[in-house]
């Protein structure tokens, strides 16, 4: 789909040095929606985008302190919007083909979310453990999203507490139902553009449960709470 994070090289220095990510190859955002929708029978809708007044670019919202610029749902009924079908994603992205392409979660997946390094040293984790992952995206808000079967939002405060943590004391959450994730190639602003660190795979096209994730991302979301 578009150029990737390195993951077996990237994770394993990115667990003492920030991880260094690739410049976007840029996969039109209309042929990106068809194929998640198409390939992935991940429900889409269009979001917010971009557009440039006197030289600068703001978000169609109209907002100057949006925080998410061309990457937040553009209307209220967004989850009346979505839908897995990649020809009514094609009609609604050749309306506006610059929107931002968002994912609702807890329908064909729910995502983990915690900060980029420790997403980064729970990969490195996971590798080691040889856990089967899903698809993992990097915002550029610094954030690694882990894709997961849905039910995981209602779960992941009582899988962490039974590994001994509080769940307010760490930065990791869970969307499920009546959230969304921005999906590669949507632009920030210009902060730039989410990408895969683990890009969707025929091989990870079954995702895995949060009970098989949790343990390696509150470790590691404990570790990078405590410098």
């Amino acid at each position: 789909m578009e150029e990737t994070i390195g993951v077996t090289s990237a994770v394993t220095s990115s667990v003492t040095s920030p991880p260094q990510i690739p410049k976007q190859r840029g996969e039109a955002l209309l042929d990106a929606a068809v194929r998640y929708a198409e390939e992935r029978h991940w429900d889409v809708f269009p979001g917010t985008w971009l557009e440039v007044d006197e030289g600068r670019q703001r978000c169609s919202c109209g907002d100057a302190r949006c925080a998410a610029p061309g990457a937040h749902h553009a209307r209220e009924d967004w989850a009346n919007q979505a839908t897995g079908s990649a020809t009514a994603a094609r009609r609604l992205w050749s309306k506006q083909p610059t929107a931002s392409i968002l994912l609702p979660t807890g329908r064909t997946f729910d995502a983990i979310d915690v900060p980029e390094t420790a997403g980064f040293l729970a990969l490195a984790r996971m590798e080691r453990m040889e856990l089967t992952l899903g698809p993992v995206t990097c915002t550029p808000d610094r954030r690694m999203q882990f894709f997961v079967l849905p039910g995981a939002a209602a779960k992941v405060p009582d899988l962490v507490r039974k590994l001994g943590w509080p769940p307010a004391s760490l930065d990791l959450d869970a969307f499920g139902e009546g959230s969304y994730v921005a999906a590669p190639p949507t632009r920030f602003g210009g902060r730039g553009a989410v990408q895969w660190a683990c890009r969707p795979t025929a091989a990870n096209r079954w995702l895995p449960d949060a009970e098989e994730l949790i343990s390696p991302l509150a470790y590691a979301c404990g570790r990078e709470g405590r410098r």
